[in-house]
């Protein structure tokens, strides 16, 4: 693409903008032309609805839609990655994260100071990308992968706070979408004059990231000072993110696809893919938002615009990924080794830990006073005893899942949760609980179980050709994840009291769990857990090697496609029980092995009373740290646990150096 191609792009964007005006349309073109010109002329219904609904949302999805294009070019050139952008590195959620503590704390300080602190939240998740993954490592998967873990923990604090400020709840849900309506030009008038970091940014942006690649070296001897050069321009394109998020929500994908669909066209230049980026960022949004449109009007109901680009921007994040992965791209996160034999003390240790939790979770209750140890009554007890088995059996199944797939995939980083095997179920559980009728308070194994085992299926199809490579199949499932989660924002912004429901349910309570339910899980559990250890042979077999396997003796195809089975009645019975539950299979079977646990059955065994420990603490802690008020056993687990793996990465590099 050179600057002659230029010219026929934009003036498709201008087409494609008048073309978008007459979606739905009762004016004729010369009242529009006159409204353009002049709003105040507005009269009808008609007029002030183009002249203060129409003509504003176009406007904004053109600036946002350029200014998400131009960031994107901007992080990805200044990273070398094509993956890179304001979603993948946790910088939208550490704005949204600030912008909903803003809203709910200190609602009197929006109007002056929302655009400050969404950079501010901003800033404290590229940090924490800066911090987990090194200044050197901005290139590969490690910062896809710090990006994600950031994702989930400031996702994880958001939906906590949310769900303790019910009455908040339904004025973030649309916003939390991505809403590109408009009423009046208010917004833009307060937009505008905060982009003007968008200028300067074109004008010094381009010589330095061409200095940039020559190199850090070739750049320092050209007179670059590197490190405040890179700092400068990423502060230039938080800042440009965080008020375009402030006005409109999260939309995401936009800015990662822009810069890849430029440089497919043929943009080699900086300044030619910064400006290319602009206008087909611009481009992109506005044929998203028309589709959103056209759909709302289909369904009867609104659809955020920022839902059209994640069931967009998902496939394609499969697709480019596929197709231009580097060799920098791939590079795998680097995990602390393991004892060579298991610690009896630290296992020890975990199992008096599980008993205490045992104990405090039965005995530890709510009196006038306060909180004290006391033996419950038969009331409480028949509360009790069913939350207990739930968590407990809970972890105990995401950790069996989690060690298997992690064998199975010969990845450190595969759980049912990283690779949307756990999204599958509760994608299938929310679709049908508001199209088909099923609530989500009652155990509907079967819908669960379809929905991880399509996941499951696209995973085996895609990560096949390219050997289950870590870069492949987690950017699969984070882009899947990123569709469920468009949906349930779907489901969420519209508006009724169903959609606080769905996100009680999605935090991971055992809150709701019967009796019935709970002694169901267990033999659920159970039974999955002894087949997990008969084929604990042909889970070390197969870890070593499939062609070692299969010199062994073994069907390696049919016992890797059972043992998914497997995983997918684990993670479906798991999460129709008590919602979707984050990081419980990641970290369960990595601090297995880190114990010591090489052999397939001892890691089982060892990751489940792991797993079952975090849980069951996880779900007591939730219930006394905010007394009266509760925190979801799966929000408080998702947030430890990503605070464990960002401390675990940045801990690993830091010793490694």
């Amino acid at each position: 693409m050179t600057w002659r191609h230029l010219t026929p792009v934009s003036v498709l964007l201008v087409l494609a903008a008048l073309s978008s005006l007459q979606f739905n349309q009762t004016l004729d073109l010369g009242t529009q032309w006159r409204l353009i010109g002049d709003p105040q002329l507005a009269q009808s219904f008609d007029d002030f609805n183009f002249a203060y609904a129409q003509l504003p949302r176009l406007v904004i999805t053109l600036l946002v839609g350029a200014v998400l294009g131009v960031v994107g070019s901007l992080m990805q050139q200044l990273t070398q990655n094509s993956l890179t952008s304001p979603l993948t590195m946790g910088t939208s959620s550490g704005a949204w994260l600030a912008l909903i503590v803003l809203n709910i704390w200190w609602p009197q300080a929006i109007a002056d100071y929302s655009a400050l602190v969404a950079m501010s939240g901003a800033l404290l998740a590229f940090g924490l990308i800066v911090l987990i993954a090194g200044l050197d490592n901005m290139t590969g998967l490690p910062m896809v992968i710090s990006g994600m873990v950031i994702n989930i923990l400031l996702g994880a604090i958001a939906a906590a706070i949310i769900l303790l400020h019910q009455d908040y709840a339904q004025n973030v849900f649309m916003w939390g979408a991505g809403d590109l309506a408009q009423n009046g030009w208010d917004q833009i008038a307060w937009l505008l004059p905060r982009l003007t970091p968008l200028l300067i940014l074109l004008l010094i942006a381009p010589r330095i990231l061409t200095l940039l690649r020559l190199g850090h070296q070739g750049a320092q001897a050209r007179g670059l000072p590197v490190i405040p050069a890179f700092f400068l321009l990423m502060v230039f394109g938080i800042w440009l993110v965080s008020a375009s998020i402030t006005v409109v929500g999260l939309i995401g994908f936009i800015g990662l696809l822009t810069p890849n669909i430029v440089r497919t066209l043929g943009a080699r230049t900086p300044r030619i893919e910064l400006v290319a980026s602009l206008v087909c960022g611009a481009l992109l949004l506005l044929a998203t938002d028309v589709l959103a449109q056209w759909l709302s009007v289909w369904a009867g109901q609104v659809v955020p615009s920022g839902v059209t680009a994640a069931a967009i921007g998902a496939p394609a994040l499969i697709w480019f990924s596929r197709r231009q992965l580097k060799a920098q791209d791939g590079m795998a996160v680097a995990l602390p080794g393991s004892r060579p034999r298991i610690s009896v003390p630290l296992t020890v240790a975990i199992g008096v830990l599980l008993l205490l939790g045992v104990a405090l979770y039965i005995g530890y209750q709510s009196q006038q006073a306060g909180l004290a140890l006391a033996w419950p009554s038969e009331f409480q007890w028949a509360l009790r005893w069913p939350r207990l088995l739930t968590a407990l059996f809970t972890g105990i199944g995401l950790a069996l899942s989690g060690t298997i797939l992690q064998r199975l995939i010969y990845n450190p980083l595969a759980s049912p949760d990283i690779l949307g095997v756990s999204s599958g179920a509760t994608f299938a559980l929310v679709f049908s609980s508001l199209f088909l009728g099923q609530s989500l308070q009652s155990t509907q194994w079967g819908t669960a179980l379809l929905g991880s085992l399509a996941v499951l299926l696209v995973l085996i199809t895609l990560g096949r050709k390219q050997q289950f490579a870590p870069s492949s199949v987690i950017l699969t499932g984070i882009a899947m994840t990123a569709l469920l989660q468009a949906f349930v924002q779907f489901c969420l912004a519209k508006g009724n009291q169903d959609s606080y429901k769905i996100l009680q349910w999605l935090a991971g309570s055992t809150y709701r769990v019967t009796a019935e339910q709970a002694l169901l899980l267990v033999a659920l559990v159970v039974a999955m857990m002894g087949l997990s250890l008969m084929s604990s042979r042909a889970l070390t077999l197969i870890s070593i090697s499939r062609s070692f396997a299969q010199a062994r003796g073994l069907s390696s195809s049919l016992t890797s496609f059972s043992l998914l089975v497997l995983v997918a009645i684990l993670c479906a019975v798991v999460t129709a029980t008590m919602g979707p539950v984050s990081f419980v299979g990641l970290i369960a079977p990595h601090l297995a092995r880190m114990l010591g646990a090489q052999q397939a059955k001892s890691q089982l065994l060892l990751a489940s009373l792991i797993g079952g420990t975090t849980m069951l603490w996880s779900d007591w802690l939730g219930q006394v740290v905010l007394y009266p008020n509760q925190i979801a056993a799966g929000t408080l687990v998702a947030i430890l646990g990503a605070l464990y793996f960002l401390v675990l990465l940045v801990f690993n590099r830091l010793f490694r150096r």
